[in-house]
């Protein structure tokens, strides 16, 4: 049974699962899920994905949702197929949940609020409110700043190989430009590293949007 992707087309979150597995180059069906609609709080979503959030993956029957268990969950089941994203080794693994923990702690929290008050909000008629914006981007280049002193001596977040860590970044990282935010182009070696990353053949599928791919 082909691997089912529950999301919506340009979602953050979808997009996340959707560059794993085509990195991992997993067929799979993708399932779109309307918001207008509300289809994400409906009975039958609600049984699957209890929060009413995008996505959710059914892999013959094993639901899991939240996107980045969900790329843990498809790195690990295809370790072997394609470049390994999460290492098996103990302290290179150590290393990528360190970089994937400061994904979530110094760079989301930042980019994905710009990203609200920027584009988010006008989907629902709200305004932007400018200082939010002013304080996640000096918040964001003060982390940024770290990251660029990082990739100053290694090619990735975890080290010299491209991990789950650095994949986890695109989907808000590259919402920023839309949102007038530069902050990225201001670091040269996090300018390089964000090149690599979107330049890779996964996201290019999917940067435009989410759909089905049926084999490899």
């Amino acid at each position: 049974m082909v691997l089912t992707l529950y999301g919506n087309a340009n979602s953050t979150c979808t997009k996340r699962v959707a560059n794993v597995l085509h990195y991992k180059q997993v067929p799979f069906e993708f399932v779109s899920i309307d918001f207008a609609k509300g289809e994400h709080k409906s009975p039958e979503f609600l049984k699957k994905q209890p929060f009413g959030q995008v996505p959710y993956v059914d892999d013959d029957g094993f639901i899991i949702y939240e996107s980045r268990a969900i790329a843990r969950y498809i790195a690990e089941k295809y370790a072997g197929q394609g470049r390994e994203l999460i290492p098996k080794d103990l302290k290179k693994k150590a290393l990528f949940e360190q970089a994937a923990s400061v994904e979530g702690s110094n760079f989301d929290p930042y980019a994905s609020g710009i990203v609200y008050e920027k584009i988010f909000k006008g989907f629902h008629g709200q305004q932007t409110n400018e200082e939010t914006v002013k304080a996640h981007t000096e918040k964001l280049e003060a982390k940024l700043a770290v990251y660029d002193s990082i990739l100053a001596n290694q090619k990735y977040l975890a080290g010299d190989e491209l991990t789950l860590a650095d994949l986890f970044h695109l989907p808000y990282g590259a919402l920023l430009p839309a949102s007038g935010n530069n902050s990225i182009d201001k670091f040269p070696n996090v300018k390089r590293w964000w090149d690599d990353l979107t330049s890779q053949p996964s996201w290019k599928a999917i940067a435009g949007g989410v759909s089905s791919v049926a084999a490899y």
